[in-house]
């Protein structure tokens, strides 16, 4: 059987060098996961920086390329995968379009702002047009699909309410944390819900802020039997775009309570966290960067007529997967071009939204 030739524009980090990072998770990178899939093989890559290319060639002992255009017509790979920058997102998605390549993975944020993450999904909605694939890695992580199969599953009762914490050190700006690791927070909070984050407030340090501390207030707004995507992706024909107003007014008939949502952003820590916990009427789950955790109302052993939290025992350990299930997906996607992904376009779309109305509200 032929292989599904990938190829990758933008040899940095997360492309490849991360594969060297002794503590992570391998494959940890998308040339990584390209290289351990038994059906996939790597083609080509490109970058404008040529110690990038020559660090990559040696590495993976394949051509390298400055320009994208003419990697793309030389090789005709089946999966383009974009880990530039997202200012070049659009362009690159663009391109993509234009030589037919079947399935591109996009490093998130899917865009650096909404009008483009618009233009992205568009594509996909085209006669012909790409699947696209956003790297929003937890939707492929074992631990959060187990996860969202416990929150689904009810022993915990329903989410009443949901915490999230980012920290990511001591001195970077609190936007940059929340468009940087805060999409994939966005993310992992409305794939474990099923529901589509709203932002409502906020208080605490300014988001330009390098130091200091803020909490969004916002809400996840949910719909049953996938009511939100039904109409989210079929609200006009495929050669148009969903206007803001057909967006919103689909939202605004959601048939569940919204869930109320609080996330601390933070600076002036040492340390980064990226933790989520859902407290349900039965119990509570947390999940994060090494964290996983189940605790579940039993009668309380210090006060009669009460009850209180106990840990189930519950844990996660193993590998997760969170690159290797993406590629699969990606590579499921090039043999069936009508497969929706895991993580499409659409899904990055409302992140950008999420992050959109943030912005604006400071």
């Amino acid at each position: 059987m032929n292989k599904i030739k990938a190829a990758v524009v933008g040899l940095g980090r997360i492309a490849s060098l991360l594969e060297d990072d002794t503590l992570r998770e391998k494959p940890c990178t998308h040339t990584g996961a390209v290289a351990a899939d038994e059906d996939c093989v790597l083609a080509a890559g490109c970058d404008i920086d040529e110690e990038r290319r020559r660090l990559f060639a040696e590495r993976w002992k394949v051509l390298v390329y400055a320009d994208a255009a003419q990697m793309l017509r030389e090789h005709s790979p089946q999966i383009f995968i974009i880990a530039t920058h997202p200012d070049s997102h659009y362009y690159y998605c663009r391109l993509a379009s234009q030589m037919n390549v079947p399935v591109v993975i996009c490093e998130k944020p899917l865009s650096d702002n909404v009008n483009d993450a618009r233009k992205i999904v568009s594509m996909t909605k085209q006669k012909g047009g790409p699947v696209i694939i956003t790297n929003h890695e937890r939707r492929y992580s074992e631990d959060y699909i187990r996860a969202k199969n416990i929150l689904k599953e009810g022993s915990l009762g329903a989410v009443v309410s949901v915490r999230a914490v980012l920290y990511m050190g001591r001195v970077k700006k609190l936007l940059d944390m929340l468009w940087h690791d805060g999409t994939h927070l966005a993310d992992a909070l409305m794939f474990l819900t099923d529901g589509i984050l709203k932002h409502r407030g906020s208080c605490g340090a300014k988001l330009s802020s390098h130091n200091g501390t803020a909490w969004l207030e916002g809400e996840l707004k949910r719909f049953t039997a996938n009511q939100h995507e039904n109409k989210y992706q079929s609200s006009t024909p495929n050669s148009q775009l969903p206007s803001n107003s057909e967006i919103d007014a689909s939202r605004d008939h959601c048939n569940l309570a919204p869930i109320p949502v609080i996330i601390e952003i933070g600076a002036g820590r040492d340390h980064l966290v990226f933790e989520i916990e859902f407290s349900c009427e039965k119990g509570r789950l947390r999940i994060g960067n090494g964290v996983f955790e189940v605790l579940e109302s039993v009668p309380s052993p210090y006060a009669e007529k009460f009850r209180s939290l106990k840990n189930t025992g519950g844990i996660f350990s193993g590998a997760t997967g969170y690159f290797a299930n993406m590629l699969k997906d990606a590579a499921a996607c090039a043999k069936d071009t009508q497969r929706t992904p895991v993580s499409g376009a659409i899904d990055g779309l409302k992140v950008i939204e999420y992050l959109n109305s943030v912005k604006k509200w400071h």
